[in-house]
Formats: C-alpha cells, structure tokens, sequence
C-alpha cells in the first residue's frame, strides 16, 4: 500500500509540474500574440493595402486565432508588401502615405536597436520551444523567416505563426496533463481494489469468528440438554437413546460448521490466488512507471542538445548552494559563459554546424569540472558553472583554463577551420546575495569581457 501512495504522489507532482508549464506557455502565447498586436500598430499608415491585412492579423491575434488561418494571414499579408515594393519600385509615392509615415510616433531607442531587441526576444522563444520539444516541426522555417524579415510587418507575420507554435505546445501539455490525470485515475482504481480485497478479507474473517461462536453455543446447548436429561431419567435404554440423538445434533454442527469453513476456505484462497497476479502485475506496472517517471525527470532537467543540465536544473542547484552558502560561509564562484559572433557561425555553418559548437564546448566545459562542480546552459549560446568550494581568484584560474581549451577546440567547416572562442563574466556568492544579484554581477562582468575584445575572462 505505501509503494502504491508514493506512486500515486510521484503522479500527483508530476500533474502539478505540466499544469504549471502549461501556465507559463500559456502566459507566453498572450504575451506574442500582444506584440503581433503592437507591431501591426506601429506598422500601419504606410499603405491602405498593408493596413487592411494588419487589421486582419491584429483581430487574430487577439482572438487566439489558429494555424491555419494565420497561414493564410501570413501568405496574404507576404502578397501585400510585394505588392507595395513593386508600386514603390515603378510609381512616385504616394505623398499623403509619405506625410502619415513622417507623422507616426518613433519611439527614443534608434530603430535598429528596437530591432535587434525584438527579433532577440523572438530567437529566446524560439530556443525554448526547441528545448522543450527538439522533434518540433517548423522551428527551423520559423528561424529561416526570422532571419530574412526586414520589416515589422515581416515581423508581426513571423510572430503569428510563434504564438501559434507556442499554442500547440501548450495543447500538447495539456493532453500530458489528461494523460497524466488518467493515470491517477487508474491508481486510485487499483488502490479500491485493494481496499475492497482488504474489506472482504475482514469481513470473511468476522464471519469465521460468528461461526465459532455459533458452533460453541449450539455444542455447549447439546450438552447441557444431555447434561439435564441424564439427571432426569433412570431408564438406562433412554440415556443410550438420548445420548446417541445428542452426539449425532453435535456432529450435525460440527459438519455444517467444516462445511461453511472448507467453503469460506475455497473462496478465500481463490480471491487470494487473483489478488497475488493482480499484484504481480501491479508490481510490473509500478516499476515500469516508476521507470519512465525517473526517465522523464532526468529529462525535464537534461537540456537536449548538449544533455547537460538546463536552466531549471540550475535554478535549483544555484538556490541550493545560496542556501548552503548562507549557512556554512563556505567559498562558491559563479561563471557564466557565451560563445563569441555564435549569429556569425549560424549564418556561415548553418543551424546545424552551430548546434555541432554548441555540443563540443558544452562536452569541452564538461570535461573541465570536477564532481562536485555543476555545469549548465543556459539557453541559446549561454552556458553557466557553479564551483562550490572555490575560491575567485581560484575560479578565474580555472575559467581561463577552460576558455583557452575551447580555443583550441579543431572546428572545421566544408574542410575550412572555423574559430570558436568564449568569454566568461565570473562572481563569488557575498554576504546577503540573492540568486539575481549574484547572477547580475556575473552577467555584467561577461559584458565586460565582451566589450573588452572577447575570448577573454572578466569578474565582477
């Protein structure tokens, strides 16, 4: 029974943790599909054919369209802004459209840095959902468009399409969740089983315990009748009658008393027999559901490109060792890692040959910890280590043995060697640090080693 419980609990954490993924990329999809809203505000004016499908892609978005319609939004509103370029190219423009586009608000930012920061937080979405689901289809399209926009409009149509990628992941942990749930449903099926086996199991016994009795007070009213009769008769023929008719009433009950018990016997040890290969087979179930359970945690936590630890994974580790840190005193260092123009390996190596970077300078970072050291990525090209019991002088030593080894990685694309080198920003855990401080401090110090030429290791 208390296997049973831990198994049932172990079901009831893991529904919890799906429903609270499902919150977060449910959150995620009304923040995209807000920002397709605020880029087709932003983009109209310029052209009444434009401002009708961005009305139509706005309305969408905000209605949590699907898939396919903004498909068709987005190869409708691709028709358009060819259309414009092509008025654009051969007709003077329109100077009515000219004076509206002067006339809209700029934000204080330089547009290209509005830019870069939007299509940045569009690639950070993008990673997640490849870290969530690495067979998901499209992502790459979605990479492929990404690169190639060059407007808000081009945007907006890309953003569309990665709320939507957002929903169905958010539609596929929720079938998770009723998979999840129906599991539950089974287990708590297979624990009345046991409860009703346990109950007839008990009240089997109680009937043994008032047959026992019964068979006592039927035997015990034989003999005290025999008992009287004896005293009350003299004829010696009569006792022999009487005590021959009260034996054969006491064997009547002592056989229908062994026949109720062979019975009760019979059905018992049948009931008995099925709930031990119910059991068995329960035991097989639970064990490979304990199985898959482990096998899903460790995957929850293995980030699935490089299979070292993700960014939950460290989260946890990192308020651990604030935790011990706190209590202990005891020396830990923080290096948060980025690998140097990784956009530019992407764009001369492709996706494929970044993802090849990415997993030899996570096996190369590996390689340089000890065990009880922990190493994670972070998301996109950003990798983190945590050195419990070091020192920061120590760990920038280290930090600069681990950067020049990826240095010397050998990476070759189509026969041609590719450099790849990685900065470092390092911290040590301080009095009254929070996770976010001490990772602040790390963060600014990395840009600083961008800053300062990169392939270099910088603390803060």
């Amino acid at each position: 029974m208390t296997d049973a419980v831990d198994w049932k609990k172990k079901h009831f954490d893991a529904l919890r943790e799906i429903e609270a993924e499902e919150r977060r990329w449910r959150d995620l999809e009304q923040i995209l599909r807000r920002l397709v809203q605020r880029l087709c505000s932003i983009g109209r004016g310029g052209d009444a054919r434009l401002d009708t499908q961005l009305d139509k892609l706005a309305a969408s978005a905000r209605r949590g369209a699907g898939e396919v319609e903004l498909k068709a939004l987005h190869d409708s509103l691709a028709d358009a802004v060819l259309a414009v370029e092509r008025t654009a190219t051969f007709e003077t423009p329109d100077p009515l459209a000219t004076a509206r586009l002067a006339a809209l608000p700029r934000a204080a930012a330089p547009a290209a840095v509005r830019w870069d920061a939007s299509c940045r937080a569009v690639v950070r979405v993008l990673d997640r959902l490849a870290e969530a689901d690495p067979a998901a289809p499209g992502l790459a399209e979605l990479r492929a468009e990404l690169e190639a926009a060059a407007d808000d409009v081009a945007l907006a149509a890309v953003l569309g399409r990665v709320a939507d990628r957002v929903a169905a992941h958010g539609a596929d942990l929720g079938r998770e969740r009723a998979e999840a749930a129906a599991m539950l449903a089974q287990v708590t099926e297979r624990l009345e089983e046991m409860a009703i086996y346990l109950a007839s199991a008990s009240g089997e016994q109680a009937r043994g315990h008032a047959d026992t009795q019964q068979l006592n007070v039927e035997v015990l009213a034989q003999m005290t009748r025999l008992s009287d009769e004896v005293r009350a008769s003299d004829d010696l023929g009569a006792l022999r009658a009487l005590v021959a008719d009260r034996l054969e009433a006491v064997a009547v009950n002592v056989r229908d008393f062994r026949a109720r018990e062979e019975l009760r016997y019979a059905e018992h040890s049948a009931r008995t027999e099925r709930m031990k290969a119910r059991i068995i087979e329960l035991e097989g179930e639970a064990r490979a559901l304990h199985r898959s359970l482990d096998l899903e945690k460790r995957r929850a936590r293995l980030d699935p490109l490089t299979r070292i630890a993700n960014r939950a994974s460290f989260d946890e580790r990192f308020a651990e060792e604030l935790a011990r840190h706190k209590r202990f005193r005891a020396p830990v260092t923080l290096l948060l890692w980025d690998i140097d123009h990784f956009k530019t390996i992407n764009d001369t190596c492709g996706h494929r040959g970044g993802d090849a970077v990415l997993r030899e300078v996570a096996t190369c970072l590996a390689r340089g910890r000890r065990a009880t050291d922990f190493l994670a990525r972070l998301g996109g090209e950003e990798f983190v280590s945590v050195l419990v019991g070091t020192t920061l002088a120590d760990g920038l030593r280290v930090a600069e043995q681990m950067r020049s080894e990826v240095e010397a990685l050998p990476f070759h694309f189509r026969g041609s060697p590719v450099r790849v080198t990685i900065s470092c920003g390092a911290t040590d855990l301080r009095d009254g640090d929070t996770a976010e401080s001490a990772y602040d401090r790390a963060d600014a110090a990395l840009y600083r080693a961008k800053h300062e030429g990169r392939n270099r290791c910088a603390s803060g």
